[in-house]
C-alpha cells in the first residue's frame, strides 16, 4: 500500500475548491455536529518554555504539585457559564489508579471490547520516541477504529457509547490510564464504513498544557478523509485552525514532519486504533517505574522488584506461584486478566503472544457451588457459580483467596478472607464470576454496595465450609481430633461449637441457617457430622494419613463433582428468608463495628494530640522553671553586688 499523501501547502485554486467543498457541507448539513469543537485561536507557548524541557517532577505522584496561575475569564455575554477542567485535573484523575498495571489493564479492555468489530490483537511493546529516544508504551489494535467523532469523546470526560455487555463503561478509562502511565499521549485511528474511510489524529499532553500555561484542557486534532491513495484534510472552521492544530501536534509529539505521521496510519492497516504513551513517568529514584530491561519479553513493576529483592527470607515455591508473579510481571497479569479464553484474539506482549491460564486448572479436590443472590424484588433472579479447591501444591504453599471476575474481567485476584494467624482457609483458592455488583472505576475493587457485603460474607462462608470438610485431604487432622471430643449432636449445639471454632477475629454468618441451606432430606448426609458419627462408631483415631484415607472413604463426598452435579448453597424458600435476615443482621453489625473502630482510631488520634500538648506544656514548664531560676540566680547576684558596695 502506497504512502497517504497529504498537501498543506495548497494553492490558491485548492484553496478555492476547499472552501466550495466546505460551504456545500455546511449546506447539507445545516449544521456541525455538536461534537465538533469550535475554532481555537492559535496556541502560543510560553517565551520560557520549550517542548524539549521537562516537567518540573517526573513522578506522577509528584506530578500535580504545581501552583494554578490566574485563569482567564471566556464568558461571553449572551451565553450561560459553564463549568471548565484545568488541566491539573487531568493529574488528580488520574491518581485513581493506584498500580501501573490496572492503567495498563484498562487500555487493554479497550482493545478487548472491539473484539465484537473484528478485532483479531492487541499488541502492546515498548517503542523508543524518535525525538530524544527514550522509552514509549505502544498500544496497537486491528479493531473498527474510530471516526472523527468517536475521536473527540475518546479525549473527552464522561462519554460513553459502549454496549452494556463491554467492560467500560464510564467514559473515563482512556484519561485516567494514559496519564497515570505517562504525561502524554498520541492516538492515531482509522475508520473505514463503506466507501468512506478518515484517519484522525488526537494529543492529549500535560506537557503541553502545563509549559503553554493553559487553564482548560486542549487537545490537539486533526482530521483527514481517505480517498484512493490521497488523504485530504477535514477542516471545520478554517486552514487556519487546522493548520495550527498540525503545528501544535508536530511540536509536542514524539513526530517532526506530517511524513513521519502519516507513517503510523500505514502500520494501523485498512482499520485500527494506536496509542503512544510517551514521557513516562518516573519513581522516586528517578528510575522508569516500568522495568523493560530484566525480561525482553515482559514489563515489570520496579518498585515491586526491588521489594522482593529486600526480602531476607526467600521462599522459592511462593515466588513460583501466578499469586506472586502478578505483582510485578505483566505477563503473569494479563494471563488471568480474562476468565474466558479468546478464540480469534491474541494480546501480543512484546512480540509474544500472552497464554492466557485458568486458575481452576491450578486446583485439586475442585467442587462447584451454586448460590442465588437475593437481589431484591424488582430485579430479575441470576446464579452465580463458583469453583472451589486446594492449590495443587498444598500444604506447602500457603496461598489462599477468591478471584472475583466482572463480565470476564478480572477485578480482585486471590481476595484474602481469611485470616494470616490461622489454618483456615490456608491453600484455599476459588473462582467465580460476579456480574450483580459492580467495579469501581479504576477496576480493581467494587463499589461497596449492600450486594457486595453479602457476596463477600458468602465467599467467606464458602472457605471456612470448604476448609472443614476436605482440609483432611491435604493432612491437617487438627478439626477431626477436635471433633472427637464432641460426638454428634444437635443441629444448634453443632452450629454453635462450629462457631466457637472459628477464629476470634472472623466473623461467622448464619451458620444455622446455612446448615439447613446445604442439607436436604432427600440427600445422604457428608461431611464433617458423617465424619464424626463414623469413627465414633469405629472407636478409632486416625494417626497415619494411609490410616485416615481408609476409614473415612466411606463418607467422604467426591472431591471431584461429575459434570452437571453441584452442590447448592443457595437455599429452599423456607430458609431464604432467614438467610436474608441473618445476612442483613451481619450488615448492620458490620456498619456497626466500622463505625466504632473510626470512634476508635478518632480517640486514639486525640490521645495522641493531648499528648503531644503534654508534652508542649511541659517543655515551656521546664524553660519557665529554668528561666526564674536564672532570674534568682542574678537577683541574688545583684543584691551581693549591692552590698560589697
Amino acid at each position: 500500500m502506497s504512502s497517504n499523501i497529504v498537501d498543506l501547502a495548497s494553492s490558491e485554486d485548492e484553496e478555492h475548491e476547499n472552501q466550495t467543498r466546505r460551504k456545500k457541507k455546511t449546506t447539507n448539513n445545516n449544521k456541525t455536529p455538536a461534537s465538533e469543537p469550535e475554532p481555537e485561536p492559535p496556541l502560543q507557548s510560553n517565551s520560557n518554555s520549550s517542548s524539549n524541557q521537562p516537567l518540573e517532577f517526573r513522578s506522577f505522584w509528584k506530578a500535580g504539585a504545581y501552583d494554578v496561575g490566574s485563569t482567564k475569564s471566556i464568558h461571553e455575554q449572551g451565553q450561560l457559564e459553564h463549568a471548565r477542567v484545568h488541566p491539573k485535573f487531568l493529574h488528580s484523575n488520574a491518581t485513581s489508579h493506584k498500580w501501573a498495571f490496572g492503567a495498563i489493564a484498562e487500555l487493554l479492555d479497550n482493545a478487548v471490547d472491539e473484539v465484537c468489530k473484528g478485532a483479531t490483537f492487541v499488541k502492546l511493546d515498548k517503542i523508543s520516541n524518535p525525538k530524544d529516544h527514550n522509552p514509549a508504551l505502544l498500544f496497537q489494535d486491528d479493531g473498527g477504529g474510530m471516526d472523527p467523532e468517536s475521536m473527540r469523546l475518546c479525549m473527552s470526560l464522561g462519554y460513553s457509547k459502549k454496549a452494556a455487555n463491554t467492560i467500560g463503561r464510564y467514559g473515563n478509562g482512556f484519561k485516567t490510564s494514559t496519564m497515570r502511565l505517562g504525561a502524554d499521549v498520541i492516538v492515531f485511528s482509522r475508520k473505514s464504513q463503506g466507501s468512506r474511510a478518515t484517519q484522525s489524529i488526537g494529543l492529549l499532553s500535560y506537557t503541553f498544557l502545563r509549559k503553554t500555561g493553559q487553564d482548560d484542557v486542549i487537545v490537539p486534532m486533526i482530521d483527514f478523509e481517505v480517498s484512493g491513495d490521497r488523504s485530504q484534510p477535514i477542516m471545520y472552521s478554517s486552514l487556519d485552525d487546522w493548520s495550527n492544530n498540525l503545528r501544535n501536534i508536530l511540536e509536542w509529539s514524539p513526530f517532526t514532519s506530517d511524513q513521519e505521521l502519516m507513517q503510523q496510519f500505514e502500520d494501523i492497516g485498512p482499520h485500527g486504533t494506536k496509542i503512544i504513551v510517551y514521557n513516562l513517568w518516573l519513581n522516586d529514584d528517578g528510575l522508569l517505574e516500568l522495568d523493560f530491561d530484566h525480561d525482553e519479553e515482559d514489563i515489570r513493576l520496579r518498585d515491586e522488584v526491588n521489594l522482593d529483592k529486600s526480602l531476607k527470607k526467600r521462599d522459592r515455591l511462593l515466588e513460583s506461584h501466578i499469586s506472586y508473579q502478578i505483582r510485578f510481571s505483566l505477563r503473569a497479569y494479563v494471563s488471568i486478566l480474562y476468565l474466558r479464553k479468546f478464540k480469534n484474539f491474541n494480546i501480543i506482549l512484546r512480540g509474544k503472544p500472552v497464554l492466557q491460564h485458568h486458575i481452576v486448572d491450578d486446583l485439586k479436590y475442585l467442587e462447584e457451588i451454586t448460590y442465588r443472590p437475593q437481589l431484591g424484588k424488582a430485579s430479575k433472579e441470576v446464579t452465580v457459580r463458583a469453583e472451589i479447591g486446594f492449590v495443587k501444591e498444598a500444604p506447602l504453599l500457603r496461598v489462599s483467596g477468591f478471584n472475583v471476575y466482572h463480565k470476564n474481567r478480572l477485578i480482585r485476584p486471590f481476595w484474602k478472607l481469611t485470616s494470616d494467624n490461622s489454618s483456615y482457609g490456608s491453600g484455599v483458592v476459588g473462582v467465580l464470576e460476579a456480574n450483580f455488583i459492580e467495579p469501581a472505576h479504576d477496576k480493581q475493587d467494587f463499589e461497596r454496595s449492600t450486594l457486595f457485603l453479602r457476596l463477600e460474607m458468602r465467599i467467606k462462608q464458602m472457605c471456612h465450609d470448604f476448609w472443614k470438610c476436605h482440609c483432611h485431604l491435604i493432612g491437617n487432622y487438627s478439626i477431626i481430633r477436635q471433633q472427637k471430643k464432641f460426638p454428634i449432636q444437635p443441629c444448634g449445639e453443632f452450629a454453635a461449637n462450629l462457631q466457637r471454632e472459628f477464629s476470634a477475629d472472623q466473623p461467622v454468618i448464619g451458620l444455622s441457617a446455612n446448615m439447613q441451606q446445604g442439607m436436604h432430606l432427600d440427600q445422604p448426609v457428608v461431611g464433617l457430622a458423617t465424619n464424626v458419627q463414623s469413627m465414633s462408631n469405629r472407636n478409632t483415631v486416625p494417626d497415619q494419613p494411609s490410616n485416615m484415607s481408609r476409614n473415612t472413604s466411606s463418607v467422604q463426598p467426591s472431591s471431584r463433582l461429575p459434570a452437571g452435579v453441584n452442590k447448592d448453597v443457595s437455599g429452599d424458600t423456607s430458609g431464604s428468608a432467614l438467610v436474608d435476615q441473618i445476612c442483613e443482621e451481619n450488615i448492620q453489625l458490620f456498619m456497626r463495628c466500622e463505625e466504632h473502630r473510626q470512634k476508635e482510631i478518632g480517640l486514639k488520634q486525640t490521645i495522641e494530640e493531648l499528648e503531644r500538648e503534654l508534652e508542649e506544656m511541659k517543655r515551656k514548664c521546664s524553660q519557665l522553671s529554668s528561666n526564674l531560676e536564672i532570674q534568682r540566680k542574678l537577683k541574688a547576684i545583684g543584691q551581693q553586688n549591692g552590698k560589697a558596695r
